[in-house]
């Protein structure tokens, strides 16, 4: 069920399964797009999930059924990422210098081994 669409409130971040030094990197990444002082009142929740290198988003609202209960209710929007390249410093399409960039051929031989 989709619920009502979402406050102005700032929502809590949680970043899942970041734990690698690129996960760390991007969890940051991540963290520094939303305002460091979350206002409860709202009751939003902004999800990033790392599984299998590919980033899930969803972004819901917990509600209170009881003193012991709680639900979640999804509001918007919840998309999947993949990492393709990080790159240094400032955005330069051209002459930028790469932290990490995504070597197809070499990862799919071991499916076991995830980077994020």
């Amino acid at each position: 069920r989709r619920g009502k669409d979402p406050t102005e409130h700032y929502p809590e971040v949680i970043l899942n399964n970041f734990t690698t030094r690129l996960g760390h990197s991007i969890g940051r990444l991540f963290a520094a797009l939303f305002p460091q002082n979350p206002q409860f009142v709202g009751r939003q929740v902004a999800t990033f999930h790392n599984q299998r290198d590919f980033i899930f988003f969803r972004f819901h609202r917990y509600i209170f059924k009881n003193e012991k209960k709680v639900g979640i209710q999804e509001l918007g929007p919840r998309f999947t990422l993949k990492l393709r390249a990080l790159q240094k410093g400032t955005f330069d399409s051209k002459y930028g210098e790469y932290e990490w960039v995504l070597k197809r051929h070499e990862m799919d031989a071991c499916r076991r081994k995830f980077q994020l």
